[in-house]
């Protein structure tokens, strides 16, 4: 059963940090790009960055670049999102997701698997 669990959201302040895990499980992980997604409330669904199958390859959302930073780990099947000098703006439902062929991804339409999202608030 595939399954893709996102973790570590919560209230924050403006300029803060914090560290999103996303466990993924019931796939082969090393097969798939990895990608962040947000959703604020009214808006559409965002692309935040995205990682390809090895970690050697990264791409970013211009409004987070320079402050966020995906990685992955393949022995635990996790991937990650570093976030710092966190601004209100940030705040949104954060979604992780996965897709087939390794390669960097930025459309939502390329993703097989999704999680159920985990809360980012980011107060002033």
């Amino acid at each position: 059963q595939v399954q893709v669990v996102e973790s570590g959201g919560g209230l924050l302040q403006a300029g803060g940090s914090r560290r999103l895990s996303c466990a993924a499980s019931g796939f082969t992980f090393s097969n798939f790009a990895m990608g962040w997604f947000r959703q604020a409330p009214g808006k559409e669904l965002e692309f935040v960055a995205t990682i390809n199958w090895n970690g050697a390859s990264t791409s970013y959302a211009d409004s987070v670049k320079g402050r966020f930073t995906i990685s992955r780990d393949n022995a635990k099947s996790t991937v990650y999102l570093q976030m710092n000098s966190l601004k209100p703006e940030d705040t949104a439902v954060y979604f992780c997701a996965a897709a087939l062929g390794g390669g960097l991804r930025v459309d939502r339409y390329f993703y097989n698997y999704w999680g159920q999202g985990t809360q980012v608030t980011v107060s002033s």
